[in-house]
């Protein structure tokens, strides 16, 4: 019995599946522009983006400048936006707030684009370029929309595209570290504590450059050495100043004694 009744459900949704179809694709092939838009409407309002975004974007066509494109074009990016397809939608939101710059979706507008770039950010181990546009983007609708409702939503947005190249950046520090490129590990952490004054990884990149500038110090050759290990003795004590009870201190110490006495038995070696 519950067989039966299912297979009748699978019939009844096939057959209503097939005469949607075709009701769209009538629809879709239609000269009647008041009843496709009227459609594309209907569809929207029932949430069926798909087929609203394809009346959608043959009505532009026809409507380019009339008093319907910019329903027209603003509903279009919306239904790529509901659909997921947040690349594309930010493109078409931009696309709007320039074409129609006094429309009353243009706040909206702005911020959606920022936002779907936002939504295309990928995991930090990722190229970045999305989170860079979203950042721009973001700190743009803050900029020119500075009473908006969503102002508080996008500088949290942009605190956590900006935590993402933190540790992104942090990352390919530590890769150059590991990989004894310690030279582009000392400029690479360096840049990291820059660009990020108040970095969670901050005492982290302090350490890594003292340890860095050491080894780069003890591999180098003998004409090198000097200079190295009295960067090393300064690393230390930048390190010292801003951590003064870290975790890694002693370990630091001790790196920085040996600095010392490489220091001394190269002056002394000159003597």
């Amino acid at each position: 019995m519950l067989k039966k009744i299912a297979q009748l459900l699978f019939f009844f949704i096939f057959i209503g599946s097939i005469i949607s179809c075709g009701e769209f694709n009538k629809i879709s092939k239609s000269t009647d522009l008041k009843a496709k838009y009227a459609a594309a409407d209907d569809y929207f309002n029932k949430e069926d983006y798909y087929h609203a975004q394809i009346l959608y974007e043959d009505l532009i066509v026809y409507y380019r400048g009339s008093e319907y494109a910019e329903k027209i074009s603003y509903y279009n990016a919306m239904c790529y936006y509901k659909l997921g397809d947040y690349e594309t939608a930010s493109y078409y939101f931009k696309l709007f707030y320039k074409t129609f710059p006094k429309s009353t979706y243009v706040s909206e507008a702005q911020f959606l684009s920022a936002y779907c770039m936002y939504l295309e950010s990928p995991s930090y181990s990722l190229d970045q370029t999305n989170s860079i546009t979203a950042i721009k983007e973001l700190q743009l609708f803050v900029n020119t929309n500075p009473k908006s409702d969503s102002i508080a939503t996008c500088n949290k947005l942009i605190d956590d595209l900006r935590a993402k190249l933190e540790i992104k950046e942090f990352e390919i520090s530590k890769l150059y570290y590991k990989t004894e490129n310690y030279k582009a590990a000392i400029v690479a952490f360096e840049n990291t504590v820059k660009n990020y004054p108040n970095s969670v990884f901050k005492e982290e990149c302090l350490y890594y450059i003292l340890k860095a500038n050491y080894l780069y110090a003890n591999f180098s050759i003998s004409s090198k050495k000097m200079d190295r290990f009295q960067s090393t003795v300064e690393a230390y004590n930048n390190f010292i100043s801003e951590y003064p009870q870290s975790k890694y201190l002693k370990e630091a110490e001790n790196i920085n004694k040996t600095a010392l006495k490489e220091i001394n038995k190269i002056n002394n070696s000159k003597s």
